[in-house]
Parts: C-alpha cells; structure tokens; sequence
C-alpha cells in the first residue's frame, strides 16, 4: 500500500495543470492568500476522500480476496486500464492550440471561495480515486498505516507547498522563476499529461493484476 500511495501521490502533485493555475494564482495581486485558499482547498479534498475511505472500512482493511478487497483492486485496474487509453489517446490526438482558461482575463478579481472551488476542478480525480482505492487497505490500528496516509496528502500536495512558501519567503525571485516554470509546463503539457497517465497507468494495472493473481 505504501509504494502504492508514493507514486499516486508523486503522480498528482506533479500533474501540469493545477500547478499551472495555481502559478497564476500566485502571479496576482493578492496572490499567498488566493494560493493559500487553492492549497487548503486542494489538501481538504484529499483529507475528505481518504476519511470517507476510513469511515467505510472502519480503519481496518477487507480479508484479502473478500468481496470489498477484490472490488477496491477492480477499481485500480479500471482506473489504471483508463489512464492508459487516455494517455496513448493523448498521444496520437493531434496538436491543439493551448488557450488560456477564461478566467485568467479576471485574475484580479479572483476571491479566496473562488481559488478554492478552483482547486475542487482541476484536482485530477483520477488519481484520487486511484489513492482511495489503495487506502482500502489501511489499518488505521497501526502508526505506520496512519503516517502513509498522511504522507500521501503531504505529498500529493508537496508543489504546492513548494510553490507558496517561496513565494511568501522570496516574493520577487519567486515571480519571475514561477511564471518561467509555468511557461515551460504550458509548452510541455501534452508530453507531461502522456507520460504520467501512462507511467502511472502501468503501474496500477500491473499492480492490480498482480494482486487479483495472488
């Protein structure tokens, strides 16, 4: 579970889209205080789905090959078999010219509930589920379970905490080098979107398989 959970969490927090808002976030005026929302809003989340997890298991993991166990490993597979596709269509789909979202033309009018509806969208769900599947499998009787769930919402968040704490200590080096990363992440965004739906894809079907084999 805990391999499981550190490269679903690897995969989130380096997803190209929400790090790309949340730059642009950073970029306004009231930038810390709309990143902060977007942050807390995006962490909250994920504290949500693996509590619900939690509250349906009773913090203790299904007998293996139970019909609970079995269901949550299906899910991994349908969600890894599903990133896969999507990467490969991604792949071949051609170019597209890449647009600014809407409400980019109003940054400075963005509210704090804003940022944090914001961060509800552009989470890749995906993923979530793909981690609240594996979270199933926690025993919550044991440090060790408790502490890999927590490190999967730390990390899932990890560039985003990166990403405000630099700029709050650095505001003006922080600028310039964020919107340069926001930049490269915009003229690299289909590569990036392929190949960690792919790579992570693999990885839960392979796992998946695995588990129902053994």
């Amino acid at each position: 579970m805990v391999l499981d959970l550190v490269v679903i969490g690897m995969a989130i927090t380096l997803g190209p889209l929400h790090n790309s808002a949340f730059i642009l976030l950073l970029s306004s005026q009231r930038g810390v205080r709309l990143g902060l929302a977007f942050l807390l809003s995006w962490l909250a989340n994920l504290i949500a789905v693996i509590a619900v997890v939690v509250l349906l298991t009773g913090g203790q993991p299904p007998a293996h090959h139970s019909a609970p166990s079995t269901a949550a490993i299906v899910v991994k597979l349908a969600i890894g078999l599903t990133l896969v596709l999507y990467g490969a269509y991604r792949h071949h789909r051609p170019p597209r010219p890449h647009n600014p979202p809407r409400w980019t033309a109003r940054l400075d009018d963005v509210s704090p509930i804003t940022a944090a509806g914001l961060a509800w969208v552009v989470q890749p769900w995906a993923l979530v589920g793909a981690g609240a599947a594996t979270a199933v499998d926690a025993d919550l009787s044991t440090l060790s379970d408790w502490l890999a769930l927590s490190g999967y919402c730390l990390l899932a968040t990890l560039s985003l905490i990166v990403m405000e704490l630099y700029v709050v200590w650095a505001p003006a080096v922080a600028n310039a080098r964020l919107n340069a990363l926001r930049t490269w992440l915009e003229q690299h965004q289909e590569q990036l979107i392929v190949a960690l739906s792919l790579i992570l894809g693999l990885w839960l079907t392979a796992r998946s398989i695995a588990e129902l084999v053994n």
